[in-house]
């Protein structure tokens, strides 16, 4: 089968992945291996321990992506690698394995920014379909446990460039999952949990005022460096540390700790709780605000990244990240980006979550122009995807 095979290596946050992608469109193999039972009794990832699990599992994951693909290490045509952003302990795991892969076969090596993988996510699988023809500008919400962006996003020849337009200023979307699940003794990870939970509560019983944003953002340079494009529009950022705080209040204001312990009690007597366990564990009024806190969580997701396509007279929508796998908020983009005729693509369920196919359909572009990263390149934890 001729064309460039690009052996691609993710380990940014709590996934150990590796996935050999031919022409940035195949994905021939594709491997996972989470770490979900290790952090579980913590209730999120707990750095030190992601580490150790990458390491553990790197050179097993690549040999079964590898086999799975029935390519040699040397029939590889390149070695991409996530760069940044994520955990610095769990980047340099992977780093560092790639640099000795590539050293030792003599083959270029590519690193790739975390988030654009998640944007190029999207365009693997529709080139798969057959789609090639893509209308630019496209804006892409990244939107997971860490990161949730907003970016405009175009293609000059073979490379990408992105300008961002907006970011959360505190919490990521799903970070605030998470820990709302934690809080209302839901188990970790909590995202796909509510995401279950909330078709069986009342989405209008809790009304969260929607977060308002006042100020500036510190962060945003505004000044000669600016891109013109992105000057030219207003910001749309998100907070999300305040709906946790007014989940919090109620639980406290309507006193559902003992509940909510009697709960987290009762699902660690069970090793993997299915979703009638969850539902024997909640009454109403806990069903009740799970669904009202998801349909905020949505509308604001929606309404903002809506607002910016308007604004910025887009042509295409991305959702991307692991929140994109929520099924009400695919169906609200769905239903209401069709409003506005608007096209909108996620990338399937398994890409939406961290994954190697992404790493390595983002790199296929910077293969065409030579973009090869120095031997000496380093993790940014805090990396801008530009």
């Amino acid at each position: 089968m001729a064309g460039t095979f690009i052996l691609g290596i993710e380990s940014s946050c709590d996934e150990t992945a590796a996935a050999v992608v031919r022409s940035g469109e195949q994905i021939v193999s594709n491997i996972v291996a989470s770490q979900i039972a290790t952090h579980q009794p913590y209730g999120g990832v707990v750095p030190e321990l992601a580490s150790r699990e990458h390491l553990r599992a790197i050179v097993p994951v690549v040999r079964r992506a590898l086999a799975e693909a029935g390519k040699a290490y040397k029939s590889v045509d390149a070695v991409a690698v996530t760069q940044g952003p994520g955990l610095a302990g769990s980047l340099l795991v992977g780093i560092s394995y790639a640099k000795a892969l590539a050293f030792a076969l003599e083959k270029p090596l590519i690193a790739v920014n975390h988030l654009e993988g998640h944007i190029h996510a999207v365009l693997l699988e529709e080139r798969q379909k057959g789609n090639h023809e893509v209308r630019f500008p496209v804006l892409a919400l990244v939107v997971s446990g860490g990161h949730t962006h907003l970016y405009l996003a175009e293609q000059r020849e073979e490379s990408w460039t992105y300008e961002n337009i907006g970011h959360t200023r505190d919490d990521a979307a799903g970070e605030a999952f998470d820990k709302v699940a934690k809080l209302l003794g839901l188990g970790y990870p909590g995202g796909p949990v509510i995401d279950r939970l909330s078709k069986c509560g009342d989405p209008q019983a809790v009304r969260f005022p929607p977060s308002q944003i006042k100020h500036p953002d510190r962060r945003t340079a505004r000044g000669p460096e600016t891109p013109l494009r992105a000057a030219a529009y207003p910001r749309f950022d998100f907070s999300y540390s305040g709906i946790k705080t007014a989940v919090l209040r109620y639980v406290e204001t309507h006193n559902l700790a003992p509940s909510i312990e009697a709960r987290r009690h009762a699902l660690a007597q069970i090793p993997k709780p299915k979703i009638e366990d969850y539902l024997a564990s909640c009454d109403q009024q806990t069903l009740d605000l799970v669904a009202s806190f998801q349909r905020t969580m949505v509308q604001d997701l929606v309404d903002k990244t809506l607002a910016a396509a308007r604004a910025c007279d887009v042509a295409t929508l991305f959702v991307t990240g692991g929140v994109a796998a929520n099924n009400q908020l695919r169906e609200a983009f769905e239903r209401e980006a069709s409003q506005q005729g608007l096209p909108v693509f996620f990338p399937s369920r398994p890409l939406s979550t961290d994954n190697a196919a992404m790493i390595a359909a983002a790199a296929y572009p910077k293969f065409l122009s030579q973009q090869f990263a120095p031997m000496d390149f380093s993790a940014e934890a805090g990396m801008i995807l530009r």
